[in-house]
């Protein structure tokens, strides 16, 4: 007889935890029930998956395993971000879609997914060829694990800009940033199982294992971006009409940059997003080559990035609640960041395996409390915009600034060590460790650039959140 109180008094108590230490939990709503939301959200798993891949394991593998230098490698991986720029128009089209059929975001979502399963299904044989190649032209190689970067990439954006677009369709006007936010949750749970996962399968390193594990995450990708994207989108012919009228790409960017603080804050952001990925393309090749780390070790790194990631999220999303200055939290994130990059430069003459990794979570730490503050104040920038054209001008700004990141990152590091290893520097200098210090001494100089960017967006009168706004957790994660 006392069974069924029992229940109730247990799902009130669990539904009490969920909404106390799941804070994101609250950007579902009758109408997009978290189950729905979380399911959409699985497109995310695959981007970070696959950036995981790119952005640590492979170049790791590349650098050290295979012996390519690490300025072609870092050139490689940066050449997916010549379509970052992209996303603006991929937000745009998606918006304007024409189509009898009345999708709007799924063509773009399953282009974008088939282009990604092609791109990582070429990829290993590539990369191999280009280091074992005994036929054939020279350039064959390069050219193929190019290509095979390009198209992954390119599918990543289109994946990802249309998927953000769709959850902001799904949301009601009020909730929109929380179920963006939330959608990006994933993206970081994704980057933690993939680089836990890709470290044991990747522990006995071998050719046939690579090559069964990136052609893996190419089936992977097909199977979950289906899942995620299986009736989603209502069918609305009325909204994709062939003869409905759609603004032009310039009248949309003029109507977006119409705020004064809208280039201001761009420009922070791709300072900031600079600051925070040039060391991506170094830090496993420099825990490998300087500290001596394992593949495996190296690819966990991932995971202490992307967990201190999500500490950052958590705090800002409690200061937020708060009533603390947007902008003035993004200095704080840059502060841990400068801190998180200067641990790293002395685990080198330290030798210290710790130091590397309290750093490499910091760096974490201070990302997402930067990037946490200045989504929220760019999605309030964004409110006259399309949700498809907001998202991809965000995204473009964020992602061209990581892509020239990642390339400089490893052109200077080859630069400064070719003259390390001549003397040309002194005899202090000639370590292996020189140019990737080099790497993190000018992202701490580009962290003091992007303060001085802040530091007049703090006066801003919407700087601030509102009381409405300050129901803020992890669901307010950025891109």
């Amino acid at each position: 007889m006392t069974t069924a109180p029992r229940k109730s008094a247990m799902v009130a108590f669990w539904q009490t935890v969920g909404m106390r230490f799941l804070p994101f939990a609250d950007a579902a709503t009758p109408d997009l029930p978290l189950g729905r939301l979380l399911r959409l959200s699985l497109f995310q798993l695959s981007v970070g998956m696959a950036a995981v891949l790119l952005t640590g394991t492979l170049n790791r593998v590349m650098i050290v395993e295979l012996g390519i230098p690490a300025s072609l490698v870092a050139l490689m991986i940066a050449l997916p971000v010549l379509a970052a720029p992209l996303r603006v128009l991929i937000g745009h089209r998606s918006d304007t879609h024409r189509s009898v059929l009345g999708w709007r975001r799924v063509p773009y979502l399953w282009l974008g997914t088939l282009l990604q399963f092609g791109g990582l299904a070429i990829m290993p044989f590539a990369l191999l060829l280009m280091n074992y190649q005994t036929t054939g032209p020279e350039w064959a190689g390069p050219a193929g694990a190019m290509l095979a970067f390009v198209v992954t990439g390119f599918g990543m954006h289109m994946v990802q800009t249309a998927g953000l677009a769709l959850a902001t369709d799904l949301a009601a006007p009020d909730n929109r940033p929380r179920v963006v936010a939330l959608v990006y949750v994933m993206l970081l749970v994704g980057m933690i199982l993939a680089s836990l996962a890709f470290g044991a399968l990747l522990a006995d390193f071998g050719a046939t294992r690579l090559i069964q594990v990136i052609q893996g995450a190419a089936v992977f990708t097909v199977i979950v971006n289906v899942i995620a994207l299986w009736k989603q989108e209502t069918r609305d012919p009325q909204a994709t009409r062939p003869d409905r009228a759609r603004p032009s790409f310039r009248e949309s960017w003029r109507l977006y940059r119409a705020d004064s603080g809208t280039g201001r804050l761009l420009l922070a952001v791709g300072l900031g997003s600079m600051a925070f990925s040039m060391q991506d393309v170094l830090l496993e090749p420099f825990g490998g080559e300087i500290l001596g780390l394992s593949v495996a070790g190296t690819t966990r790194l991932t995971a202490a990035w992307a967990s201190g990631a999500l500490v950052g999220f958590a705090l800002a999303g409690r200061l937020l609640h708060r009533g603390f200055n947007m902008h003035r939290i993004a200095g704080l994130g840059v502060l841990v960041g400068i801190v998180a990059f200067t641990a790293v430069i002395l685990s080198s003459p330290l030798g210290s395996v710790a130091t590397f990794v309290v750093g490499v979570a910091l760096i974490g730490f201070g990302g997402g409390l930067f990037a946490v503050a200045t989504m929220l104040a760019a999605m309030a920038l964004a409110d006259r915009s399309d949700s498809g054209f907001a998202i991809g001008a965000w995204s473009a700004v964020q992602a061209s600034a990581i892509g020239v990141g990642l390339a400089a990152g490893g052109l200077i590091r080859d630069a400064v060590n070719a003259a390390a290893t001549t003397g040309s520097l002194g005899e202090a200098l000639r370590g292996a460790a020189t140019g990737y210090n080099t790497v993190y001494a000018l992202e701490i100089v580009l962290l003091f650039a992007s303060l001085v960017v802040i530091g007049p967006l703090t006066s801003r009168a919407d700087a601030t959140p509102t009381p409405h706004d300050r129901r803020f957790g992890l669901a307010e994660l950025p891109g």
